[in-house]
C-alpha cells in the first residue's frame, strides 16, 4: 500500500513493495525480466566511454544489462537498487567472481544516501525507474541525484513506459513518456542523440510499449 502523507513512510512501503517481488519470483518470472538487454546494449554502443569509466545501472535489480558490461569488459559497474533482495539475487546469478567486479548501493534514488555521493558517472542507465516516480518531489530528487553524479560530456539511458504503454505495474501506478516529455524533464543541459518505440514482452507473452532514450550532457 502507498502511503502519502509522510515520505519516510511511503519509502518504507515502496521498499518492502519491491521486497517482496523479488522474494516471491524468481527473475525469469518478472513480467520486465530481459534475457537479453538489446534496446540497451543498441544505446551503450553509441557512447563513447572507456571501459574503466564508471557506468551506473540505477533500479539495477534483476538487470541482464550488468552480464553485459561486465562480459564487455567494463570494469567500473555499479548497481543500485531500493531492494537489497533484488541486488542479492543479482550477485547469486552472477556469482562469486563476476559480483566481486561490481560496486553494491543499495539506495533510494527519491531519499538519497549513498548513490548522491558518486561523481564522474559516464553512463547513467535506467530502464524503468522514473516511470514510478509520480510526485513532483520525487522526480526533483531523481533529478538532482543524476545531475550531481553525471559527469560534463556523460550521457544517460533512460527507458519509460511510453504513451500507449501500460498504466500500472507490479499494482502501482506509473507516469507514462515520450522521448519529448523525457527530453523537457531533463533540461536544456542534456542533448537527445536518440530515441525509438520498443515492445517488450512479459514471460507470458503480453506486449510492454516502452520508449527508449539517449542523452549526452553538454560538455
Amino acid at each position: 500500500m502507498r502511503i502519502t502523507h509522510s515520505g519516510k513512510a511511503m519509502h518504507t512501503s515502496t521498499k518492502e513493495h519491491w521486497n517482496e517481488i523479488y522474494e516471491a519470483l524468481d527473475a525469469t518470472e518478472l513480467t520486465w525480466y530481459e534475457e537479453i538487454p538489446e534496446p540497451s546494449i543498441r544505446l551503450l554502443s553509441e557512447c563513447h566511454i572507456n571501459k574503466d569509466e564508471p557506468v551506473l545501472d540505477v533500479g539495477a535489480g534483476a538487470s541482464t544489462f550488468i552480464d553485459y558490461l561486465i562480459d564487455q569488459g567494463f570494469s567500473n559497474i555499479i548497481a543500485a537498487d531500493l531492494s537489497e533482495i533484488a541486488l542479492g539475487k543479482l550477485k547469486v546469478r552472477l556469482g562469486r567472481e563476476k559480483a566481486s567486479l561490481v560496486r553494491w548501493v543499495v539506495d533510494d534514488i527519491t531519499e538519497p544516501v549513498n548513490i548522491q555521493d558518486l561523481r564522474n558517472i559516464a553512463l547513467w542507465h535506467d530502464r524503468a525507474v522514473l516511470h514510478f516516480l509520480l510526485e513532483e518531489n520525487q522526480r526533483r530528487m531523481y533529478l538532482s541525484v543524476l545531475k550531481k553524479v553525471v559527469k560534463k560530456g556523460g550521457y544517460v539511458i533512460i527507458a519509460a513506459f511510453s504513451l500507449t504503454g501500460a498504466k500500472k505495474c507490479t499494482g502501482l501506478d506509473v507516469r507514462n513518456y515520450d522521448h519529448t516529455m523525457l527530453a523537457e524533464f531533463l533540461g536544456e543541459d542534456f542533448i537527445l542523440l536518440d530515441h525509438f518505440d520498443y515492445t517488450d514482452h512479459t514471460p507470458s507473452g503480453v506486449p510492454k510499449p516502452y520508449v527508449y532514450t539517449l542523452f549526452r550532457r553538454k560538455s
